[in-house]
């Protein structure tokens, strides 16, 4: 276990008993506080940034999610969110893009 990880009891082993669905819908959680606390306060925004990539780091690494049209959605996602809140958003993402991407996980996870 790596023992930089904020998530750790999860990082431990937890993160992988959710199923796939509730782990976006997690990784969905951050990116969606990120968003809302950009323009009011950028410490705690990253902070969410962060916890986000990590989730979802988590997720990449979870073997239920190897597959190969799986793993390049959650390889090309770390891509995106990158971009959008670390480097200069080539890839024209939105605050809505990602809200409307993350409701469906959300859906599927509350079902």
């Amino acid at each position: 276990m790596n023992l930089n990880y904020q998530h750790k009891e999860l990082a431990n082993g937890r993160w992988n008993e959710f199923n796939f669905f509730q782990q976006m819908a997690n990784v969905g959680s951050e990116v969606i506080r990120a968003i809302n606390w950009r323009e009011r306060n950028k410490e705690y925004s990253m902070m969410a940034v962060d916890r986000a990539l990590e989730l979802l780091d988590l997720t990449i690494q979870d073997k239920k999610n190897q597959q190969k049209y799986r793993l390049n959605e959650l390889l090309r996602l770390r891509e995106f969110l990158a971009d959008y809140f670390y480097f200069d958003n080539v890839y024209k993402s939105t605050d809505v893009n990602f809200n409307n991407y993350f409701l469906a996980f959300n859906y599927a996870a509350n079902i």
